[in-house]
């Protein structure tokens, strides 16, 4: 069966949005707050009709998603910021490996995320409690299964705990984005030699959006 590389560039991009939006935040205490609310807002649709929607529809909401996959494709980019990325992307990949592995933590995960719905009638996606409550599954459900994702950027940022939280919230939706990306077809063998695809197809969502 032919894989959709549109769906599963798309899903990679999730993953590589919230890479970035770590990295942001890490080193400047702050990020881009429109891809944070897409990136968010995509751990809270479990059954979408489609890769698309999970994103709003509208694949012009990855635009940073998909300039960071290009960006993490590009072998030149693996020093210092690149590299980074990279990291916390394979990173992601691999804890959602483990979460594969493990029923019960894949059905606690499900049970919290039914829990944000309910917060989300009171409060807005980006409040202190949303992102608080998702840092929580993040820390409950998703750490132990290790290994641990190094984060690194400007200590005095890193020691703040609203900033803790929000790097853990974008986490989690960076393993939402992992999980669909496997769900669409995607493996590690696209990864090591299907990149000139993923690198092009990201490179035409971008131009028709």
């Amino acid at each position: 069966m032919a894989k959709n590389y549109f769906d599963i560039t798309l899903a990679l991009a999730g993953v590589c949005q919230s890479a970035r939006l770590v990295q942001q935040l890490a080193h400047h205490s702050q990020c881009d707050e429109q891809p944070l609310r897409v990136s968010l807002q995509s751990l809270l649709d479990l059954n979408p009709p489609s890769v698309r929607a999970v994103y709003g529809d509208n694949p012009t909401h990855l635009r940073m998603g998909l300039e960071t996959l290009q960006a993490v494709l590009n072998a030149s980019s693996r020093e210092g910021l690149g590299a980074e990325l990279t990291r916390y992307t394979l990173g992601l990949m691999v804890l959602k490996r483990k979460l594969n592995g493990n029923r019960g933590a894949q059905e606690a995960l499900s049970h919290r995320i039914d829990g944000l719905h309910r917060q989300l009638g009171h409060f807005d996606l980006l409040s202190d409690t949303l992102i608080s409550a998702m840092a929580s599954i993040y820390v409950d459900i998703i750490s132990p299964l290790g290994p641990r994702i190094q984060v690194t950027g400007a200590p005095a940022v890193l020691q703040n705990t609203q900033i803790q939280a929000k790097v853990r919230a974008v986490l989690l939706a960076g393993i939402r984005s992992a999980v669909l990306w496997q769900q669409v077809g995607g493996g590690r063998l696209q990864l090591m030699f299907g990149r000139n695809r993923l690198f092009k197809e990201a490179k035409q969502i971008l131009t028709h959006s």
